[in-house]
């Protein structure tokens, strides 16, 4: 049995995610333990994932490119019975694309606006 279209797109958008998470986690993960509390000294040593930081954002800018190719360039290929053929899916998984874009650029262009709350 083929792999439905969808569930395709979602592990390319998983896979994304877990790219940029892994991106940001030196900059983030920092801020998140000062938010529940916990402080100390040794949060300075969270950076140790900076030098990878360029490569997880590579991985996570290919992962999006590709799911935006499976979504916007490439034909669709669907029998009349995966979900993929409903008329509201196609619809869905772009809004659903857009939304984690957003969310992962924000991660991603962290660095750049998170000295705000250290300010």
């Amino acid at each position: 049995m083929a792999e439905p279209s969808a569930t395709k797109n979602t592990g390319s958008i998983v896979a994304a995610s877990l790219a940029a998470i892994g991106a940001s986690v030196c900059c983030v993960g920092p801020l998140v333990l000062l938010a529940m509390g916990i402080g100390g000294t040794w949060i300075s040593t969270l950076t140790a994932l900076e030098p990878y930081r360029p490569v997880f954002i590579g991985i996570t800018l290919l992962f999006l490119f590709m799911v935006f190719r499976k979504l916007y360039i490439l034909p669709r290929q669907c029998a009349p019975d995966d979900a993929c053929a409903l008329p509201g899916t196609l619809r869905n998984q772009r809004i659903i694309f857009w939304l984690v874009s957003i969310v992962l650029i924000a991660l991603l262009a962290f660095p750049y606006y998170g000295l705000i709350f250290f300010e």
